[in-house]
Formats: structure tokens, sequence, C-alpha cells
């Protein structure tokens, strides 16, 4: 059984709205304009397309703060698909010392780039 927290912060200093997403095994901080570089995400996507993160683990408005147990229903977050790339090379080397054993190796992770258009 999933319930939310809803808490009020007291400071009324200026802040954005901001939400915590889950999504290819990890976790991100994005607010209505971040560019996130995002690995795993399955499917064939042309520019524009729209992604939807349902996975929201707590969103925040400046006044409300709530946080899902684990997730918050009906909560989620837009995005738009702006390309697909390969990140730098990663070495990989296995040495043995004493033993003249050497293996190098290397691979590009590669990534999606979107662009969070709206938090609802």
């Amino acid at each position: 059984m999933a319930t939310t927290k809803t808490t009020t912060k007291k400071d009324t200093s200026k802040s954005t709205e901001f939400a915590v997403i889950e999504t290819g095994g990890k976790q991100y901080k994005v607010a209505v304009g971040d560019v996130l570089k995002i690995e795993k995400l399955t499917g064939v996507f042309t520019a524009g397309d729209k992604i939807i993160f349902d996975k929201v683990l707590l969103v925040d408005n400046g006044n409300d703060t709530t946080i899902g147990s684990p997730y918050i229903a009906k909560a989620s977050v837009e995005s738009l698909f702006q390309r697909a790339g390969h990140g730098k090379t990663v070495k990989v080397v296995k040495y043995k010392q004493k033993s003249r054993y050497i293996k190098r190796n290397g691979h590009r992770q590669p990534f999606i780039e979107v662009k969070i258009s709206a938090i609802k």
C-alpha cells in the first residue's frame, strides 16, 4: 500500500519547482528546462517525441513537498527527446603483475538526451 506525505515549508524564499524521478536504475533531480543524459531507456525515438516518466519519488513546488512511498500516484514528468548518442570512451585495463598479463578494452556508453518540459 503506497502512501504519500505532504509537508509545508516555513521559509518563504524564492525557489523553483523540482522533482526526483527514477529511470534506468538511477535517480535524477529535475526541474523544468533541464537537459539530462539518461542511460538504459528502451525504444526508438525521433527528435521532438514526448517521453513521460511516471516513477516520481518527490515533488517540491516551493511551498509543499510531496514524498512518495515509493512513488507518488498520479504524478508524472514530461520531457522532449533531443538526441541519442554515445559518451566518451571508458578504458578498462586488467593487469597481473609478474606474469606478463595485460588486457586493454574500452566501450562507449549509449545515452539519450531529453529536455524536461513539465512536472505534473
